[in-house]
């Protein structure tokens, strides 16, 4: 998690680890490039996709019968689909964590 402090001149974004400021960290971002920290950021959000992909994809793999995919020859393409967007918007949205350790 970040927090974000404003004073009137500047804005400065403090990491935090279990509640608690992390300065060794926001000593280590001042050496890295925004550009970086943008590339990992994304690359962790991938990741989180990822897996949250493959938890959908269990959860999802014994639902049968009626609703919106019914039990049908295409239901497992659809279901894959829609499980592939679910995944990608949650880790969009903050997804469940993992990203923010990662």
């Amino acid at each position: 998690m970040i927090s974000s402090y404003n004073s009137t001149h500047a804005r400065y974004t403090m990491p935090m680890i279990n509640g608690r400021p992390d300065t060794l960290l926001a000593d280590a971002l001042t050496k890295v490039s925004p550009q970086a920290q943008k590339k990992a950021k994304d690359s962790a959000q991938d990741f989180e996709a990822v897996f949250l992909n493959s938890m959908f994809s269990q959860m999802t793999s014994s639902v049968k019968g009626e609703g919106p995919f019914g039990d049908t020859v295409g239901t497992g393409v659809w279901r894959s689909m829609l499980t592939d967007q679910y995944s990608k918007s949650f880790a969009k949205a903050g997804g469940i964590g993992i990203s923010n350790e990662v």
